[in-house]
């Protein structure tokens, strides 16, 4: 089954989960230590914060959740769908979560929580922006989903059942990226600092504006002479 997902949807897959690795190590090495990537640890903390009374930490944290959320919002506005299809507006998704690590960047470096306010926006946005493909679901943020497919397919196999192949090969893929991903994140963050942002930024700057030209290059292709 896995041999029916287009090129596109590996090479798509893996370089995001390796843009959302980057992004969430740079995060979490930076003065707030916040993963940005993912909610499940972040609403964990919320509810601590919320126990303990610490206003500080409460405001952060909810700025985390809402500002992932706005970025999910902003891939509904600019894709309109939920289903993987080649000739929609992912260069301009792309281009506008390259321009928001951009942003993040001098406010990181400042101390100021708004830098990494606008890093879970853009991994917000990406999320949204890739959800499922011909049913397998593709999740390039968090992992959570795709252990729990290799759990289920493992628990299949033992009971002499088929593998979803589709499903399996591509949380394997998903998986390797994010890891291969916090590695060269950590990697750059201990060279250059937060600049290691620049890399998930022009990886995916560079990839939304190929796309749009691409785009661009296929419909005067097709429009009549």
């Amino acid at each position: 089954m896995g041999l029916h997902l287009p090129r596109w949807v590996w090479i798509g897959a893996v370089a995001l989960a390796c843009v959302a690795g980057m992004v969430n190590v740079i995060g979490y090495l930076g003065f707030e230590h916040q993963a940005v990537s993912h909610l499940t640890g972040t609403t964990s903390l919320l509810g601590a914060a919320l126990a303990q009374g610490d206003l500080r930490a409460i405001v952060h944290l909810w700025g985390m959740l809402i500002a992932f959320c706005v970025g999910a919002m902003l891939s509904g506005l600019v894709i309109q769908d939920q289903t993987l299809k080649l000739g929609r507006r992912y260069g301009v998704a792309l281009a506008l979560e390259a321009a928001l690590l951009l942003l993040a960047i001098p406010l990181f470096k400042q101390q100021q929580i708004w830098g990494a306010l606008l890093a879970a926006m853009a991994c917000g946005l990406q999320n949204a922006m890739v959800t499922t493909y011909s049913g397998a679901a593709v999740r390039t943020t968090h992992l959570s989903g795709m252990f729990t497919d290799l759990g289920i397919g493992l628990g299949h196999l033992l009971r002499g059942m088929p593998l979803p192949m589709r499903r399996l090969t591509l949380s394997g893929l998903i998986i390797s990226g994010f890891l291969g991903g916090g590695v060269l994140g950590a990697w750059f963050y201990r060279h250059w600092g937060y600049d290691a942002l620049l890399a998930p930024a022009l990886l995916t700057g560079s990839t939304g504006i190929g796309y749009v030209l691409y785009r661009q290059w296929v419909q005067a292709g097709q429009s009549p002479p």
